[in-house]
């Protein structure tokens, strides 16, 4: 069976680190991106099965980067995981709209994020007709 890829937006060059390490230990092929042009960019080359992205990255910000993903019918399928200190009901909500799957506050527990990807690509593999695991 093939890693199910991990596209990860973070401009906190430590924290892109910790979250590949945190991925790539629970057999998940992860591939990063510091800025909202290389996320978009990272997304037409090769699209990944999950996005976990940042909201405060520099070019096109998390918003419209999941804007951007949920608007193309080549991703809209995409599950997409906001991960930020932006704890406020305004920016969640924000989130909600522009396509958001999923929205966590950092900081984060790496189980509850390993919950949530593992929880969103069963979903994903059950609506394309795949096996759960």
């Amino acid at each position: 069976m093939a890693k199910n890829s991990i596209l990860v937006v973070e401009d906190e060059e430590s924290l892109l680190q910790l979250e590949t390490i945190l991925l790539t230990s629970k057999g998940y092929a992860v591939t990063g991106a510091t800025d909202g042009h290389q996320a978009l960019q990272a997304l037409a080359d090769n699209r990944p099965d999950l996005v976990l992205l940042d909201l405060m990255i520099p070019g096109p910000d998390g918003f419209q980067v999941c804007s951007a993903i949920k608007e193309d019918r080549l991703t809209s399928s995409i599950p997409v995981v906001m991960l930020t200190g932006r704890k406020s009901g305004h920016d969640r909500e924000r989130g909600r709209l522009a396509g958001a799957d999923a929205y966590l506050t950092k900081p984060f527990t790496s189980a509850k994020l390993l919950e949530v990807v593992g929880q969103l690509l069963a979903t994903r593999r059950q609506d394309a007709g795949g096996e759960s695991p």
